[in-house]
């Protein structure tokens, strides 16, 4: 499919993500219509690119859909000039979408627990000329980063059991996190604002994200859990 073809698609989705209320906030607008999703999917996917539907990309990930990734975002309200630590990499989608927001002053940390995940992401990264803006860290993201601590927002694209403390400790007084809390099947999206040394949560929707494996989210998954 065509470049001017997906550029036209890329649009349309838009356009309709604003329609139905995703999106609201000009800046996320504008990085949605700057980053082109088709080049951090597949290749056999590629036609899917601008489908408002999850697609797999190995290793029993996903790229999540398009509506979520303007959800996530928008409850993210990032800012020009912020640092951003996502937790769950992918293909690296989200965190060019992170880094059109934040700009050429801000900073995205984006941490993948699966090296070739990561390898693919920065790849798909240094391809769409994001890697000035974006750093990819291999590690358990429910840990957070502590070298490049204190962020201004976090995002966590997988679901956790609980939030995960040490990302609440990361965060910056005025901070803010965004993370899907609840069981591996089904979750709420929570808003955690960090102010005067206080923490307020707050619940949004529910939604549906692959299991956050590591010391602060689930265990290992069983062959059942790879099986469903």
């Amino acid at each position: 499919m065509g470049g001017r073809i997906l550029e036209e698609e890329r649009r349309r989705v838009v356009e309709s993500l604003i329609a139905e209320g995703y999106l609201r906030t000009q800046a996320v607008v504008d990085a949605m219509l700057r980053v082109p999703r088709e080049e951090f999917v597949l290749p056999k996917y590629r036609r899917f690119s601008y489908y408002d539907t999850p697609l797999p990309i190995g290793y029993g990930q996903t790229i999540s859909a398009l509506h979520m990734v303007a959800i996530m975002t928008e409850k993210l309200e990032a800012g020009p000039g912020q640092r951003v630590l996502e937790v769950g990499t992918g293909s690296g989608y989200q965190a060019a979408v992170l880094a059109e927001v934040v700009g050429l002053r801000g900073h995205v940390w984006t941490i993948e627990r699966i090296p070739q995940l990561a390898e693919y992401a920065l790849n798909n990264l240094k391809k769409t000329n994001y890697v000035d803006r974006v750093t990819v860290v291999v590690g358990d993201g429910s840990e957070g980063f502590p070298p490049a601590l204190p962020y201004d927002r976090i995002m966590v694209t997988a679901a956790a059991p609980d939030i995960p403390k040490p990302l609440v400790e990361q965060l910056r007084d005025g901070g803010r996190l965004v993370v899907p809390v609840g069981s591996k099947w089904i979750q709420t999206l929570k808003i955690v604002v960090k102010e005067g040394g206080r923490v307020r949560v707050e619940s949004s929707l529910s939604c549906v994200f692959v299991p956050l494996l590591g010391k602060y989210g689930f265990k290992e998954l069983s062959v059942e859990d790879r099986d469903t």
